[in-house]
Order: structure tokens, then C-alpha cells, then sequence
């Protein structure tokens, strides 16, 4: 269960993209038929609080400003890389 919330976390932290799908049905002929169908697609951006949650549960709470700034460099060049 933790590591579950832990993912969650993580997810919230560097952002995700979602879909909700609505669905209208009508009586037709004494059956249910679909009438309508509506996909919503929307990223939700990055949670702050979910990050400092993260850091403060890693050994990035006692970084200075430079050695974050250094680690977060060194993690976009990261993500650079593999798109």
C-alpha cells in the first residue's frame, strides 16, 4: 500500500495527462442506446506540494539551492536524452 502512495505521489509531482469519458444513453425500441459520447483529454500540471513532500522524504532536504539547481540540471538533461 505504501509504495502505492508513494507512485501517486511521484505522478503528482512531475505532472500527468488524463481522459474522462462521458456517455449518454437513450431508450430506443425498449433497449439502451448510446446517444452521445464525449472525450475530455487534459494534462494536470505539476503539484509543488507533492514535490516537497518527495524531497522531504529523500536526502534532497538538506541540499543548498546550488546542489539542487545542479541536480535538477543534471535531471532535465536526463529527460533530454530519452525523448
Amino acid at each position: 500500500m505504501e509504495e502505492e502512495v508513494v507512485n501517486a505521489l511521484k505522478k503528482c509531482a512531475v505532472g500527468f495527462g488524463t481522459s474522462e469519458v462521458v456517455e449518454e444513453f437513450g431508450v430506443q425500441d425498449g433497449e439502451l442506446v448510446l446517444v452521445k459520447k464525449k472525450v475530455t483529454k487534459r494534462d494536470i500540471p505539476p503539484d509543488i506540494k507533492a514535490v516537497k513532500m518527495l524531497m522531504e522524504e529523500s536526502d534532497c532536504g538538506g541540499l543548498s539551492d546550488e546542489q539542487l539547481e545542479e541536480e535538477r540540471q543534471k535531471l532535465l538533461k536526463l529527460l533530454n536524452e530519452t525523448e
